[in-house]
């Protein structure tokens, strides 16, 4: 597993310029914005798609066929690949959250366990978000796999705009409901939260590493 990451980092850096473009829009936000939750939830879901550009290239040219001639195992490989997308899903969260910190301190607009809960939040749909997109790209790959992805979160952000809806529809404040959560609910909730999103993970490798063992190359 080490090589195939060390492989993926190498794709990853010549990508450089698209992570340049990447870090000065975060850093724009940061500069001219009071609203720091948005490097929250753009950060770690742009780099996450990192992972997706290196099973791209592995698939380009029908490299797949020379990379499973190497001593590794389809299993290792797709474990491999959540592996990264947990590694720079997480980094590029704890980094934002950092920024995000330091650029409220030096503007005083907001509270930095606020930032910090909202960053605790943000993990668990990350998660998710790459348990969704994982399988999908090994299964249909690039183009066929972007427009899969598009269709489910087209009907994810439809389900929840119908729920909240609803909710105003029936008079329910979800928004002052959570604003009024106590601590212990609200950790609570995030460690449900939590947990399901490693469930859907677990499910998600299975699924991936089913595609991965009915491939031919």
């Amino acid at each position: 597993m080490k090589g195939l990451l060390v492989k993926d980092f190498k794709l990853i850096k010549e990508q450089k310029n698209f992570f340049f473009i990447i870090i000065a829009i975060t850093a724009s936000t940061v500069a001219f914005s009071d609203d720091t939750s948005f490097i929250l939830g753009f950060l770690p879901f742009v780099l996450s798609m990192f992972t997706l550009s290196t099973i791209s290239y592995d698939e380009f040219d029908n490299g797949n066929a020379f990379l499973f001639t190497l001593p590794i195992s389809r299993t290792g490989y797709t474990i491999e690949k959540y592996c990264l997308a947990l590694m720079l899903g997480i980094s590029a969260l704890v980094f934002a959250t950092f920024l995000a910190i330091i650029s409220s301190m030096l503007k005083g607009t907001a509270d930095v366990l606020e930032i910090v809960m909202a960053a605790v939040i943000v993990l668990p749909v990350l998660i998710v978000i790459q348990a969704v997109m994982i399988p999908f790209h090994l299964k249909f790959g690039g183009e066929k796999g972007r427009l899969a992805l598009i269709g489910v979160f087209g009907m994810f952000f439809i389900i929840i705009a119908a729920t909240v809806k609803a909710a105003e529809m029936l008079g329910i404040d979800i928004q002052d409901i959570t604003s009024h959560l106590p601590v212990a609910s609200m950790g609570m909730m995030v460690t449900i939260m939590l947990v399901v999103a490693f469930i859907i993970l677990l499910l998600s490798m299975r699924i991936s590493n089913s595609i991965m063992n009915n491939k031919e190359f």
